[in-house]
């Protein structure tokens, strides 16, 4: 079935299940490899992507349930203020260790600091739950979202 996506600004007409989820029209149709699998039922958060704003767990949401809704992956964080400066606070404190969670921690941060622009570490360690690190790097996550939180004031 031809399916309309919106994805980081550009319609793609693809052809899926409308019960087909999301990560995998993303990765295995249109080819963008940013988003991860991680564990297939939403618990990870390595596939979060925003649909309409929101952070979502793509495995779990469906591309028949997103017509007329805009698809924002990290392929395109760097052209949002906000992600910018998450991305930005990322590189500065050397958040990252494997990589692997990354790109769905940035996602989530990108919606917290969307909602609460001066989060506090409680409200970080609370919105951030369930974005599982392997590496263990919550410490500096909490404090990339920190340091984005005041590139963003300045």
């Amino acid at each position: 079935m031809a399916i309309n996506l919106r994805l980081n600004g550009k319609t793609h007409q693809v052809d899926a299940d409308p019960g087909t989820p999301l990560l995998w029209v993303i990765r295995d149709e249109l080819k963008m490899t940013g988003t991860k699998f991680g564990c297939g039922v939403a618990s990870c958060g390595a596939c979060t992507v925003h649909v309409d704003g929101e952070p979502v767990r793509s495995c779990q949401t469906y591309i028949g349930d997103l017509e007329d809704a805009e698809v924002t992956t990290i392929e395109a964080m760097s052209e949002n203020r906000i992600g910018a400066a998450v991305q930005q606070a990322w590189v500065e404190l050397d958040v990252v260790q494997c990589g692997y969670c990354q790109s769905g921690q940035i996602m989530s941060a990108v919606g917290l600091l969307s909602s609460n622009p001066s989060p506090t570490a409680e409200d970080i360690d609370s919105y951030m739950y369930g974005n599982a690190c392997r590496c263990a790097t919550y410490q500096r996550i909490r404090a990339g979202i920190q340091r984005a939180a005041e590139i963003l004031e300045a």
